[in-house]
């Protein structure tokens, strides 16, 4: 197969060739309707990567940097959102109730970093607790799980009450710690039914280490609780719990990603 091209001096076209192109229409179709090879299939948006790993891409949402709020909202509409933040970073309060996201997502891939204090206070799930809530309703946990035993299906990276994790990738006290989430949404049989004809999935890995591996979601996470799906719209905000003890986080971004 050969493609007509343009080549180009300055401004000016000065001429047309046809020259071979390094892809086929002779092979099997593939289920997205183009062939093996095809030369056709439209190419992938091309995006600009964060300098490193941990930072946002060209394509990311921000939703904090280090500087305000303004992504953010109290749970409560009533409420104000007042977490503190102070020297580049965002800190649960006491008593300050969840915070909760403007927008709105579904499936999507989420990074977050995040700290417990140095000095060690309490034990089990009084130690560094919080959590993220995916579309506000399923749970990773957050917990400093650094020689600290708790239940398996409440430690850092499980999903709450129905998964721990793989392996405990906790870093000690004090040290930052990072979760990259994949998560996409369950898709309800239809508006209003608690029935799911596809089930959530949730991948984590926990300061770079592969934790939860595409596990099935069994539903809202709950505490003492067996999970059952409850219907909810097809994107919904991301929350971060007050649990009553002080978590720090820093560089939260997501990208929304295709069912």
């Amino acid at each position: 197969m050969k493609r007509t091209i343009l080549i180009l001096v300055g401004l000016g076209v000065i001429c047309t060739i046809g020259i071979p192109v390094d892809g086929y229409q002779d092979t099997p179709l593939k289920p997205n309707g183009y062939h093996v090879h095809d030369e056709f299939e439209p190419r992938p948006t091309v995006i600009t990567p964060g300098k490193t790993d941990d930072m946002p891409p060209s394509d990311a949402i921000v939703l904090f940097d280090g500087s305000n709020m303004d992504q953010w909202e109290h749970i409560n509409p009533k409420r104000k959102a007042d977490w503190q933040v102070a020297d580049g970073l965002l800190a649960s309060v006491d008593k300050a109730g969840y915070i909760q996201t403007k927008q709105k997502f579904g499936s999507m891939q989420f990074h977050i970093e995040w700290s417990t204090p140095s000095e060690v206070k309490g034990s089990s799930q009084g130690r560094g607790n919080s959590g993220v809530f995916l579309m506000g309703t399923y749970e990773i946990q957050v917990l400093d799980s650094y020689n600290n035993d708790t239940y398996p299906d409440g430690q850092a990276s499980a999903v709450y009450g129905q998964k721990k994790p793989d392996v405990n990738a906790s870093r000690g006290p004090g040290q930052w710690q990072s979760y990259d989430i994949i998560f996409h949404r369950p898709i309800f049989k239809a508006e209003g039914s608690n029935e799911v004809v596809k089930p959530g999935t949730v991948t984590v890995l926990h300061n770079g280490v592969l934790v939860q591996d595409h596990w099935v979601i069994e539903g809202v996470t709950n505490h003492k609780q067996l999970a059952k799906y409850r219907y909810h719209p097809d994107a919904m905000p991301i929350q971060l719990q007050d649990h009553g003890n002080p978590v720090h986080f820093r560089n939260i971004w997501v990208r929304p990603l295709p069912d």
